[in-house]
C-alpha cells in the first residue's frame, strides 16, 4: 500500500529490466522483494545497487499503464509501513486506466479517462495520478479536473503534463469496493431464488 505522496522523482535509466535511479530517495530500509511505486505502478525490487533499484515489469503492466516503456523521470514511493502517516489516501499501486490530459491552464489539469472508470470518480473525491494523491474538483462524464498547487509542481513530475499526455491513473480504492458491493447486491435481489 501507499499513500500517493511522492517522496522523490527518479529517472528509469533501461527498461528491460527496469532500472531506476532513485535520486533523493533512501534506499537504507529497501530490501530485495519490497515494493516501490514507480509511476503509480508497484513493482518488486528485484536487486539494489547505489541509489538504484531493478524490477521486472511484465507484458501486461507495459499494456494497462504507460511512463515505464521509456526512459524518464518518475514519481517514486516507498511502500506504507504499520504507523506511517497516511499523508494521501489509501493507493495499492494497480493501475486502473491511462487517461489523457485535455486541457492545461495556470493549476488546472483536465483529463478524459476511460469510460469505465468515469463511475468511480466524484467531485471532492480522490484519485491517483502518476502515483500522485490529488483531489477531484469537478467531473463532467468522463472528464474531470484536478488542481495543481505549485509544491506538487516542484517534488513531482506533473509539471510536465500537456494535452495529448497519458497518465496513469487509479481510482479510490474505497469506490472500486462500494461498486462491487451494489453489484453483488443487486445481483442477489435479481436471483430468482431471491426472497420476495
Amino acid at each position: 500500500m501507499f499513500t500517493g505522496i511522492v517522496t522523490a522523482v527518479g529517472r528509469i535509466m533501461r527498461v528491460a529490466p527496469l532500472e531506476v535511479d532513485t535520486g533523493a530517495l533512501d534506499l537504507s530500509d529497501v530490501a530485495v522483494g519490497d515494493s516501490i511505486c514507480v509511476q503509480g505502478v508497484c513493482l518488486t525490487v528485484t536487486s539494489i545497487g547505489p541509489q538504484r533499484f531493478t524490477a521486472d515489469v511484465s507484458q501486461e503492466t507495459l499494456r494497462v499503464s504507460t511512463g515505464l516503456e521509456r526512459p524518464g523521470e518518475v514519481n517514486l514511493e516507498k511502500s506504507l509501513a504499520v504507523g506511517d502517516r497516511l499523508g494521501g489516501h489509501l493507493v495499492t499501486g494497480h493501475v486502473d486506466g491511462v487517461g489523457e490530459v485535455v486541457r492545461r491552464e495556470e493549476g488546472l489539469v483536465g483529463i478524459r479517462t476511460p469510460r469505465a472508470l468515469s463511475r468511480f470518480i466524484a467531485a471532492k473525491g480522490s484519485i491517483c495520478i502518476d502515483g500522485v494523491s490529488l483531489t477531484v474538483n469537478r467531473v463532467d462524464n468522463d472528464l474531470f479536473e484536478v488542481n495543481l498547487i505549485p509544491h506538487t509542481l516542484e517534488v513531482t513530475t506533473l509539471g510536465r503534463l500537456a494535452p495529448g499526455v497519458r497518465v496513469n491513473l487509479e481510482v479510490d480504492l474505497v469506490a472500486r469496493y462500494v461498486e462491487r458491493l451494489l453489484a453483488a447486491s443487486e445481483h442477489v435481489r435479481s436471483s430468482p431464488n431471491a426472497p420476495k
